[in-house]
C-alpha cells in the first residue's frame, strides 16, 4: 500500500498508473506499507532512491541501520505493534530522509504511524520529527502501562498475596495465583524487552540525524531532535528501573514458589519420619515367633497399640518442640 501525505495532512491516492514517475507537488511524506514491487519501483523512479527490503531492514548491525548514501540517510529500527494483545510483536521499520523527501518502509501498522498521520506537516523534515515524537510518546505510554502492571503485581504479591501468613486459602489455589503472577511478569518483561530494542534503535537515529543533517536541517527541527534525545535518555533510565523491578518481582515470585514447595516437602518428611517408629513396632510384633512373651500377656494387644501410639506421638512432640511446624 502506498500512502502519500500532503502538507494539509490529507492522504493522497497513489497514481493509478504506476508506470510514471510524477509525485504530487505538495507531498511531504511517502509511506509504504507492505509495498508491492510495482509501488517500490514507482517510488524509486520518482525519488531516485533505492528502497530497502524486509531483509535489509532486519539487519542488526549499526552500519546497516544507520548509513548515508549519496546524501540520503537510510535509517531503520524495530518498533512494537500489537502491544494491546497478549503477544506483542516487533517489526523493522525503515526511514529515508533527504532534503526533498521523507520515506518510510514498513510491513505492519504501529500505532505511532496512525497518530503522526493525523498532524499536518509543512515539510518532510517536520514530518520526520513528528513521526519520531509520536514513536517516543507511544513508547512512553507503554512503559507507563508496564509500570502500572508491575505495581498491581507487587501489591498482590507482597501485600495481599496468596501466600500471606495466616491465610486460610488452599495451597493449590495459592500455587495457581503464583503461576498467574509469574505469567503477568513474563508478559511485562517480554513487552519491556521489545521496547528496549525500540529505544535503542530510535536513540541511535536521533543523534545520527542531528550530526549528519546539521548543514540543511532547519533550526526548529534540530531543536525538536535535541528534545527527543533528552526524552530518550530519560526513558532509557526509566526502562532500566522497570527492568530492575521486573527482576525483583521475578525473584520474589520464584522464591515464594520455592517456599511453598519446601513446605510440602517438609510435611511429607514429617509424615514419613512419624510413620517409621510405629511401623517398626508393628513389624517387630508381627514376626510371630513362638517364644514371644507378649503373646501370652492378657494386655499384650493394648500394650502393642499403646506402644505404637507413643512411638508416633513422640516424634511429633519433638518436631513441635524444635519449631518445625
Amino acid at each position: 500500500m502506498l500512502l502519500l501525505h500532503s502538507r494539509s495532512g490529507e492522504i493522497c491516492r497513489a497514481p493509478e498508473d504506476l508506470g510514471g514517475n510524477a509525485l504530487p507537488p505538495d507531498l511531504v511524506w511517502i509511506d509504504l506499507l507492505k509495498p508491492s514491487p510495482e509501488e517500490v519501483a514507482f517510488v524509486e523512479r520518482a525519488t531516485g532512491l533505492e528502497l530497502p527490503n524486509y531483509e535489509a531492514l532486519s539487519e542488526i548491525e549499526s552500519s546497516s541501520r544507520l548509513r548515508v548514501v549519496n546524501g540520503a540517510l537510510f535509517l531503520s529500527a524495530p518498533l512494537v505493534y500489537r502491544s494491546d494483545a497478549d503477544d506483542p510483536q516487533a517489526t523493522p521499520v525503515g526511514f529515508i530522509l533527504t532534503q526533498e523527501h521523507f520515506i518510510t518502509v514498513r510491513f505492519e501498522t504501529p500505532t505511532a504511524f496512525t497518530t503522526a498521520a493525523q498532524t499536518p506537516s509543512p515539510n518532510p523534515h517536520d514530518a520526520f520529527a513528528g513521526l519520531l515524537e509520536a514513536i517516543v510518546d507511544r513508547i512512553a505510554d507503554l512503559l507507563e502501562r508496564i509500570s502500572g502492571e508491575l505495581d498491581t503485581v507487587s501489591h498482590r504479591l507482597f501485600r495481599s498475596g496468596p501466600v500471606e501468613a495466616g491465610s486460610d486459602r488452599r495451597p493449590a489455589r495459592a500455587q495457581a495465583d503464583l503461576r498467574v503472577i509469574l505469567r503477568r511478569i513474563g508478559r511485562s518483561g517480554d513487552l519491556g524487552s521489545k521496547l528496549r530494542d525500540s529505544l535503542l534503535g530510535i536513540g541511535r537515529i536521533v543523534p545520527y540525524v542531528s550530526h549528519n543533517c546539521s548543514a540543511w536541517l532547519p533550526a526548529e527541527e534540530a531543536a525538536r531532535l535535541h528534545t527527543l534525545h533528552q526524552d530518550l535518555h530519560s526513558l532509557n533510565e526509566y526502562e532500566q528501573h522497570l527492568t530492575n523491578k521486573l527482576q525483583l518481582l521475578l525473584d520474589a515470585t520464584l522464591g515464594m514458589i520455592n517456599i511453598d514447595q519446601n513446605n510440602i516437602i517438609k510435611v511429607l518428611t514429617i509424615v514419613s519420619v512419624v510413620g517409621v517408629p510405629p511401623t517398626l513396632v508393628a513389624s517387630m510384633y508381627g514376626m510371630n515367633f513362638h517364644n514371644m512373651p507378649e503373646l501370652d500377656w492378657a494386655w499384650g494387644y493394648p500394650y502393642g497399640l499403646a506402644l505404637i501410639a507413643v512411638s508416633a506421638i513422640t516424634p511429633l512432640l519433638w518436631f513441635r518442640w524444635r519449631g518445625w511446624f
